[in-house]
C-alpha cells in the first residue's frame, strides 16, 4: 500500500479530507515558513498519554491494539512533520482539553479513568467533533462563495476567514491513519497479502472477513 491509498483509506473511513495529508504525500518535507514550530518536543509522557487515548479509541481485543502499534510515536511524527504551525498548536493545545474536559466529566484525568469511563468520554466528544466538523463544513462553504463572488467583482485581496478544525478529529484521523498502516495493524486486524503478486480480479467474500490491507 503507498501513501496515497493509505491516505485514501483513512479519509474513506472518516469522510473527510486528512489533516497533514498533502505534506505527507509531498515526503513529509512541509516548507519552513509553514512549519516554525517544527521539532516540537513530546515528552515521555505525552507519548504515553496519546497512547492511551490511542488505545481507547482502537482497543486491544483478538487483535493488537492502537498502542502496540506505538500510535503516539506516529503522532509525534506526523504533527511535527507534516503539520502546519496553526494545526500543531491546536493539537498540543488539545491534549490539555481532552484532559481538562475529561476531569470536568469524571471529576479525574483520563489517565486515571477506568477503560469504561474513557470510552464513553471519548464517544461523547467524537461526537461533539462532529458536530463542530458539520459547522466548520457550513462556515467554508460560504467562506468558498464570498471568495467566489469577490472574484467575480475583480477583488483579488479577499481575505477568506479560516474555522480550525476541532482537537479530536486530529487525534481520532492520526490514530487510524497510523494504526491501519502499522505492521500491526495492516498484518493482523486487516487481511495482507504482500505485493507485487499475482492479480486475482475476483476474490470470495464472506460475511464478517476482515478488510484488505492491500
Amino acid at each position: 500500500m503507498n501513501r496515497r491509498e493509505a491516505l485514501s483509506s483513512v479519509a474513506l473511513l472518516l469522510g473527510g479530507t486528512i489533516i497533514g495529508g498533502e505534506v505527507f504525500l509531498a515526503g513529509c518535507k512541509a516548507p519552513d515558513k509553514k512549519i516554525a514550530m517544527a521539532g516540537l518536543n513530546f515528552s515521555p509522557d505525552d507519548i504515553s498519554f496519546l497512547d492511551e487515548v490511542g488505545e481507547t479509541i482502537i482497543p486491544a481485543t483478538t487483535t493488537p491494539g492502537a498502542k502496540e502499534a506505538k500510535i503516539g510515536e506516529f503522532m509525534r511524527t506526523i504533527v511535527n512533520d507534516c503539520y502546519e504551525e496553526k494545526e500543531q498548536k491546536i493539537f498540543l493545545d488539545g491534549m490539555q482539553k481532552l484532559d481538562d474536559a475529561c476531569k470536568t466529566k469524571n471529576g479525574k484525568a483520563f489517565l486515571d479513568c477506568d477503560a469504561q469511563q474513557r470510552h464513553d468520554f471519548l464517544v461523547a466528544l467524537d461526537q461533539e467533533a462532529k458536530d463542530y466538523q458539520k459547522k466548520k463544513g457550513e462556515f467554508d462553504k460560504l467562506q468558498d462563495d464570498k471568495a467566489a463572488a469577490e472574484k467575480s467583482k475583480g477583488n483579488t485581496a479577499f481575505q477568506r476567514e479560516d474555522m480550525p478544525a476541532h482537537y479530536f478529529t486530529m487525534v481520532k484521523q492520526l490514530t487510524l491513519w497510523g494504526y491501519f498502516t502499522s505492521e500491526v495493524g495492516a498484518t493482523k486486524a486487516l487481511r495482507y497479502i504482500a505485493v507485487p503478486g499475482r492479480y486475482e480480479g475476483c476474490i470470495p467474500y464472506k460475511k464478517g472477513d476482515k478488510a484488505w490491507a492491500t
